[in-house]
């Protein structure tokens, strides 16, 4: 069976980027007359025939914007999800939130039917290829909290490592050198990120990482309270956790308490994310604080960037991070 040809073939051949295509091929304003012949031609030469349920954020069929999430259980997802539905507010769309799993072709189908004028993606792991399968079907959408290995769409995310790094160098300064680490998993940019910022900060004072006080779980309190009461009933357990974000930090709290450990004095615990829950007294977390409201406002921006720029390669922006110092970090 033939390769089906996809507008990244024809922008390829054309020397120009996907969006580009798009519009050349819907005679939309803003490009120029020999970018225009430029792309019809490679299109003619490659036989490429458009999809008719592609659709851009110029044409507004919908005025509604889907923002793909995981279940609204994890409460950092509607601290991310209320920011982004008022930025786009402001631009007069809709949002819809989906939980479900579009990680497959009946999830793709969701999203490119026609319901949505683009789509933000919070969720997507490092080597998905959904938004290389949107941006084929001339949906523009834009990665938020999470990026691919390689640049293929439009993202924003914060800076993972320079958090770490500050949470390492406050370790190292407090004098701990057994540290635990309940990661998230590998297959997110945040979990890899994270886990990279923390490794090098470390070795950096002289601190090797050990791997047998290592955890990759989900990102959830469940999976950080079952990592902890495995790291911390180990003869040689950890005088501080680093976790991958504060609800896997909340599990690792529950743990502690369960065991009768008190933190900070037998335990230090920090976290990643810095949502409001940290911060109550009864918590307390150190954590590194994520601007979720910059986050979002920078993901609308991409995404109305798909009518503005259209020429431009995907772009990746990042958001400064700083350490929290609250009352759950200690010397060993």
């Amino acid at each position: 069976m033939p390769k089906k040809v996809t507008s990244f073939d024809v922008a390829q051949l054309a020397g120009v980027s996907q969006p580009t295509v798009s519009r050349a091929l819907r005679d939309v304003p803003g490009i120029s007359p020999e970018t225009r012949e430029r792309v019809m031609r490679a299109a003619r030469e490659l036989a490429y025939i458009p999809s008719e349920a592609g659709r851009t954020l110029s044409m507004r069929t919908t005025r509604r914007i889907a923002v793909v999430t995981e279940e609204l259980t994890n409460p950092y997802y509607p601290e991310l999800v209320e920011p982004l539905r008022r930025h786009l507010a402001r631009h007069d769309f809709r949002t819809v939130v989906v939980t479900d799993n579009v990680e497959g072709p009946i999830g793709l189908e969701a999203l490119a039917d026609g319901s949505y004028d683009g789509v933000i993606l919070t969720t997507t792991r490092r080597r998905s290829t959904l938004p290389r399968d949107l941006a084929e079907r001339g949906i523009p959408h834009v990665l938020a909290n999470r990026l691919l290995d390689r640049a293929e769409s439009d993202s924003c995310g914060f800076d993972n490592q320079g958090g770490a790094t500050a949470i390492g160098d406050l370790l190292v300064e407090l004098g701990h050198e057994r540290v635990g680490a309940v990661q998230g998993p590998a297959a997110t940019s945040t979990g890899q990120e994270r886990a990279d910022g923390l490794d090098r900060a470390l070795r950096r004072h002289g601190v090797h990482p050990r791997h047998e006080l290592t955890r990759r779980v989900d990102f959830t309190h469940d999976a950080g309270r079952a990592a902890a009461l495995d790291l911390l009933s180990r003869a040689d357990r950890p005088t501080a956790i680093v976790c991958g974000n504060d609800v896997v930090a909340f599990g690792v709290l529950s743990a502690a308490r369960e065991l009768g450990l008190t933190v900070p004095a037998d335990l230090t615990v920090i976290g990643f994310d810095d949502i409001p829950m940290a911060a109550w007294p009864l918590i307390g977390l150190t954590t590194v604080h994520c601007d979720l409201d910059l986050l979002a406002r920078m993901a609308v921006d991409l995404l109305l960037r798909h009518d503005r720029s259209p020429d431009e390669r995907p772009v990746e922006r990042r958001v400064p991070t700083r350490l929290v110092l609250r009352s759950t970090h200690g010397p060993p």
